[in-house]
């Protein structure tokens, strides 16, 4: 991207062309942003919150699975059905004036899920993880009114944090895989540098939550 108006705006042309090049670069980028996209990222480290949680217990996988379902799984799933109806071409949803209904849908979702985890006495990890994410997506949908932020970068940062809150700071060096995701999307043309570490600053605050309970 340039720095112009149209990296702000997110335009689907420059962006599809920057994708759409070939090479053995572009072909790892779009690897690591598929493998590492947020559906999967958020599969896997909300089962891993979720155990923690429930102190070992399986129990806690389920929680675990029920957090992913409403913070990636469902959302991903609305993204593949406006795919579907010609609203975007992919799910990168690389204009970022389009992005807004996504982040309300993932903030009902993850809302939703919230309540069936008081509901149902969920152990208190994974309810903190919860309104992290939630919190985390009020700030990409604030700043993506503005400016075209990494969500890609934001959720792969977020997972890494607050595993190695709940787990072990060993977990940090999983940030290497938040790194890649960063490379990927700058690689792709999706987003800047600066988008990239926006969005991973971001997922990291997330942690912030864990402080007050």
């Amino acid at each position: 991207m340039t720095g112009s108006t149209t990296e702000d705006t997110g335009s689907t042309t420059e962006d599809n062309r920057a994708a759409d090049a070939g090479g053995p670069t572009t072909s790892v980028a779009r690897t690591v942003t598929d493998v590492l996209q947020p559906r999967n990222v958020l599969l896997a480290g909300m089962l891993g919150i979720g155990l923690a949680a429930a102190d070992g217990e399986w129990t806690g996988l389920l929680w675990g699975f029920l957090g992913a379902l409403c913070a990636g799984l469902i959302p991903a799933g609305y993204i593949e059905w406006e795919r579907g109806r010609g609203t975007w071409g992919d799910r990168h949803v690389v204009d970022r004036t389009k992005r807004a209904p996504i982040f309300f849908v993932i903030l009902g979702s993850i809302g939703a899920g919230s309540v069936v985890m008081v509901l149902g006495n969920a152990p208190s990890g994974i309810l903190v993880a919860m309104l992290a994410l939630w919190v985390m997506t009020i700030g990409l949908l604030a700043v993506n009114t503005v400016w075209k932020i990494s969500v890609d970068s934001a959720v792969a940062s977020g997972a890494v944090a607050l595993l190695a809150v709940v787990h072990s700071p060993w977990w940090l060096l999983a940030y290497v895989l938040t790194t890649a995701v960063c490379w990927s999307r700058v690689a792709l043309g999706y987003h800047t540098v600066a988008q990239t570490v926006a969005g991973a600053g971001l997922g990291a605050a997330t942690t912030v939550a864990y402080v007050f309970v």
